[in-house]
């Protein structure tokens, strides 16, 4: 049975796709650190999934489903550009307000830092822990996603927060520092 069939209409299988997207953007940025790489990433995965729909099975893995043509999506990108530089950009119109000037300045360098780690990490260890941290998937859901045994999705989450914690604390924060040594 096509899902065509299952939701009776292909507008309803779109609505399904647009209530999706922002969740596939946000992780195709967490993987790319590029707007507009991560709006080419999706639009492609909504393209393969329109085209592809009747390889759905199960309605209830949509999310799965959705996640593991963006995956692919993303894989492509990167076989086709071997030498794209991540490059470090953050949009502060998306941080939230703050209190006090000094708060926000505080939240600001903590989000760049823990950001400009993970950019850092392996690909494989960074495509983990934003499923598994950011969207909150379960391990077995990111092994299908990914197509990796769930070992290797636990293991690869291990060392990406373990890296993740020893440079967070590696690094003091000098906004902390030069905010002291200012007042």
């Amino acid at each position: 049975m096509s899902l065509l069939s299952f939701f009776g209409r292909s507008r309803q299988f779109e609505n399904l796709l647009a209530e999706n997207r922002p969740r596939m953007w946000r992780l195709a940025y967490a993987w790319c650190h590029s707007r507009h790489l991560a709006d080419d990433i999706v639009q492609e995965a909504l393209a393969k999934a329109l085209r592809q729909h009747d390889q759905l099975r199960d309605p209830a893995a949509l999310r799965g489903w959705l996640y593991s043509i963006l995956f692919n999506c993303w894989h492509d990108q990167l076989r086709e550009r071997k030498d794209l530089t991540d490059i470090d950009a953050v949009d502060e119109a998306e941080l939230p307000d703050n209190a006090s000037p000094e708060t926000d300045y505080e939240q600001n360098e903590i989000v760049r830092r823990v950001r400009r780690e993970v950019a850092r990490l392996p690909a494989g260890q960074r495509e983990v822990i934003t499923l598994v941290d950011l969207e909150e998937c379960a391990y077995a859901e990111v092994a299908t996603i990914l197509d990796i045994p769930i070992g290797t999705v636990m293991s690869r989450l291990s060392r990406a927060r373990s890296a993740l914690r020893d440079k967070l604390r590696e690094q003091p924060a000098k906004s902390a520092t030069l905010y002291q040594l200012k007042a």
